[in-house]
C-alpha cells in the first residue's frame, strides 16, 4: 500500500507540474506575440532569480545584514560586476564560487 501511495504521489506531482506549462504553451502555439509582450517576458528570468536570491544575499542569521559578516552580500558584488560585463553565466557562477571560497578562506 505505501509503495502505491507514493507512486500515486509522484504521478500526481508530475501532472501538477506539467498541466501550468502545457496550457499556455498549448495556447500559444501558431500565435505570434505583440512585441512588447516579448519584451516584457525577456525580463521575467532575471526577475524571478533575483527574487528568489536577494533574500539569500541580505540575509545573516535571520537579519538584514549588510555588515562585514555578511559574506555572502559581499561576495555578489563581484559577481553582480561580472555578470555585467561578461553577459554570460558561465563567468559569474564561477566568479561567485570563487568569492565564497576566498572569503571562507580567509574566515569569512
Amino acid at each position: 500500500m505505501e509503495e502505491n501511495l507514493v507512486l500515486i504521489t509522484i504521478i500526481g506531482m508530475a501532472v501538477v507540474t506539467y498541466l501550468p506549462r502545457l496550457f499556455p504553451l498549448y495556447a500559444l502555439s501558431g500565435k505570434t506575440l505583440p512585441p512588447a509582450v516579448v519584451a516584457w517576458l525577456r525580463h521575467v528570468a532575471p526577475a524571478v532569480l533575483a527574487a528568489m536570491l536577494l533574500p539569500t544575499i541580505i540575509l545573516h542569521e535571520g537579519n538584514i545584514s549588510l555588515g562585514m559578516d555578511n559574506l555572502f552580500f559581499w561576495a555578489a558584488i563581484p559577481t553582480f560586476i561580472a555578470a555585467i560585463i561578461s553577459k554570460s553565466l558561465f563567468i559569474p557562477v564561477l566568479v561567485g564560487m570563487l568569492m565564497v571560497m576566498i572569503g571562507q578562506w580567509l574566515g569569512g
